[in-house]
């Protein structure tokens, strides 16, 4: 694998840094009552304004904070003894704790940049500002990727990518599935996201199986033109216009450069389906994400007309999600998202 630049070295999530810290449990109650409050002085405020965390989330991530930040968690049990001076260790300081939740209610600082991590399908993947958070509706590409190589030794034993690839999660989800058998190139533009992604992969044991290289978007892939038994992408897709009124966990702190898609939001899209006429081999599969069925709808139009005859077999999968638990703010139900391209 192909390492990304030495001089950056990923923020270590949380859950994962040793308990070099320490605070009684009656400062640690004096935290959470201080941290309740202030998410309580919320409302509803958040939601009604671009349909962020409403109280409800934000207790459940003050709950995951502490889980995170406290080595032993039956000092819980504990919580409501006053004045008890039992000593806590604890994986980051407590003023720490009292900085970052301000930064979470004051600054709307996404959750996942809080802890350094995301819970996304059985992974929980190192984040940090400068990488996009993964969504729980991007699992859906590692699922059509496990069904289009279980009915294909050929693409199973294939070599993949995952172009713009972030935290690498896709490149992972795959890789787990291709095993000793596939190959998946990853690829970012962001050195940042690279280091983060290196990270993931080593943590995960798939250096074997995935390399990363730098560069935008098919620019290091030069060598291995009509040679990828597969591609995916989760690109950026969303309209110009559109930033400013994103939730601002969104718009104000994850990487403009992985969510601006341009004046339409197809720039990338365009680009993508473009370049994966070429790279892919015979039979290939190019499968991506998308903002919804106006774009879909636009890119069946230029696909029918600009570049014809170059794939078949499109398919329009759903995302919708099930209602459940998850460690993000994302929405969960969002349809026609994503495409599923064979290559002719």
């Amino acid at each position: 694998m192909s390492s990304p630049p030495t001089s950056l070295k990923p923020q270590i999530p949380l859950f994962l840094r040793p308990p070099l810290h320490s605070a009684s449990v009656s400062d640690l109650r004096k935290w959470h009552d201080w941290a309740k409050n202030l998410a309580s002085s919320v409302g509803t405020t958040f939601l009604d304004s671009d349909n962020g965390p409403d109280l409800d989330l934000l207790c459940r991530e003050l709950k995951w904070l502490m889980e995170d930040a406290i080595e032993d968690h039956t000092v819980f049990s504990q919580m409501g003894i006053e004045n008890n001076q039992t000593n806590v260790r604890l994986r980051t300081g407590i003023e720490e704790l009292y900085n970052l939740w301000k930064q979470r209610i004051e600054e709307r600082r996404p959750f996942q940049y809080l802890v350094g991590c995301e819970h996304w399908r059985d992974l929980v993947l190192s984040v940090q500002d400068g990488v996009l958070i993964p969504r729980p509706e991007t699992e859906l590409i590692v699922d059509l990727v496990a069904d289009v190589v279980s009915n294909s030794e050929g693409l199973r034993e294939g070599l993949w990518a995952d172009l713009g690839t972030g935290s690498g999660a896709l490149a992972i989800g795959i890789g787990r599935i291709l095993g000793s058998c596939g190959r998946v190139i990853a690829t970012d533009l962001s050195p940042v996201a690279l280091s983060v992604a290196a990270f993931n992969v080593q943590k995960y044991g798939l250096q074997d199986v995935i390399e990363l290289r730098q560069g935008s978007w098919f620019k290091p892939l030069k060598d291995v033109e009509g040679k990828l038994a597969g591609i995916v992408s989760n690109p950026p897709y969303i309209p110009s216009d559109n930033i400013p009124g994103l939730q601002a966990e969104v718009g104000r702190h994850e990487p403009r450069l992985a969510l601006d898609g341009g004046l339409n939001g197809m720039d990338d899209l365009l680009h993508l389906c473009n370049g994966a006429a070429l790279m892919l081999r015979p039979g290939g599969f190019f499968i991506f994400e998308t903002n919804g069925e106006k774009q879909c709808k636009c890119l069946a139009k230029y696909i029918e007309n600009d570049i014809r005859g170059s794939f078949h077999s499109l398919d329009i999968p759903s995302t919708r999600k099930q209602g459940e638990e998850e460690r993000n703010s994302g929405s969960s139900t969002i349809d026609f998202r994503l495409w599923c391209l064979m290559k002719t």
